[in-house]
């Protein structure tokens, strides 16, 4: 057999929930100590006039956290590549304040990168069509984005952003649904070696991809590219970056082949075995939840809101990338901008921070 096409195993071939939970990171609370440290670094930052993106990680000073974030980077990369941290308490933060402390707990994880062309550099998740519609995809019409269908009410199906390291933090919930789904790639690479060998293999070959106008500009002269669903960087490390939305708008571009069928089916796979292996859980406010998008996708449920009462799903987010992240093949380069271990990577803006000077 293939090295590449053999189980990989490991603490980020997880299975389910229960597995997850066994780690001791899903979730892991905050204790009284960590809160006051996080809150007293707020009050710092506010009374230095600074707020994001101004803001650097020696700006928001937390050395009685170093153990804990220690835990944490090591957990990303090396362990299961999920976890959340629970109990910051959203209720007795202004929205600007919660913005200002989570921005200062993720810069002392990574670097945060640009969301879109336009600047955004900490995004909030919610629905912005304003009538709780929807968005799916699946009928007549372009196939909408994957940012079109994340700030709708609909379920997402599993993928990637375009990061390291993704940090999600609940401001607030809706009254139903909205539950993250979150999954491990090697475990659905490693099920797939055991039932199905040539259909992991096929994600193992290039795919056509789009990049997203409405996060990365119309601009590009390579709008559409090719890079497989599955790798390994030259160290041997696993990666998957993929985005089914983005496969299927790229094969709707002229001059792209149709995909062939037994792309078709080894994507249909991926997407059973995800819902077959994942874990899923409500967000409740004051929840963190990082994800190594190397090795995990992450999805939701659909949602609803309760606009007459004021209860809506608010989740802000920020991409990260972080100084301990795996070399990536060159053929990435297209898509990441840097391929080695530990580089600024990523993002909207390739190459570029998000924190302003």
């Amino acid at each position: 057999m293939d090295h590449a096409m053999a189980p990989i195993g490991g603490a980020s071939a997880w299975r389910g929930g229960d597995e997850l939970a066994a780690r001791g990171f899903w979730p892991r609370r905050l204790g009284a100590n960590e809160i006051a440290a996080l809150e007293e670094a707020l009050a710092a930052v506010k009374a230095a006039g600074r707020a994001p993106p101004a803001m650097a990680r020696e700006h928001f000073s937390i050395p009685s956290l170093a153990p804990l974030l220690a835990e944490v980077t090591e957990e990303l990369e090396n362990g299961a590549g999920v976890l959340r941290l629970s109990g910051l308490p959203v209720e007795r933060l202004s929205r600007e304040d919660l913005r200002i402390l989570f921005w200062g707990l993720c810069a002392n994880v990574g670097t945060p990168l640009f969301q879109n062309t336009t600047g955004e550099f900490i995004g909030e998740v919610k629905d912005e069509t304003g009538a709780g519609i929807a968005v799916t995809g699946g009928g007549a019409g372009p196939v909408p984005s994957a940012r079109a269908r994340s700030r709708s009410t609909g379920p997402l199906r599993f993928h990637t952003d375009k990061c390291d390291v993704l940090a999600l933090l609940c401001a607030s919930n809706g009254i139903a649904g909205g539950v993250s789904r979150v999954v491990s790639t090697v475990a659905i690479h490693d099920e797939m070696a055991r039932r199905r060998p040539d259909l992991l293999a096929v994600l193992y070959e290039d795919f056509w991809r789009m990049r997203p106008a409405d996060e990365e500009g119309a601009g590009h002269s390579d709008r559409v590219f090719r890079m497989p669903v599955f790798a390994r960087g030259p160290e041997g490390a696993f990666t998957s970056q993929y985005s089914r939305t983005y496969v299927e708008m790229a094969h709707a571009e002229p001059g792209v082949p149709p995909l062939r069928a037994e792309q078709v089916e080894a994507m249909d796979l991926l997407a059973a075995l995800a819902e077959e292996l994942c874990a899923e859980a409500a967000f409740t406010p004051g929840d963190i939840q990082l994800l190594n998008q190397h090795v995990t996708y992450h999805g939701r449920t659909a949602y609803a809101d309760d606009a007459a009462a004021g209860a809506h799903r608010v989740l802000l987010r920020v991409w990260l990338a972080v100084p301990g992240s795996r070399a990536l093949p060159e053929g990435h380069r297209v898509q990441w901008g840097a391929t080695e271990a530990g580089a600024l990577r990523g993002g909207a803006v390739l190459g570029r921070s998000a924190v302003a000077a």
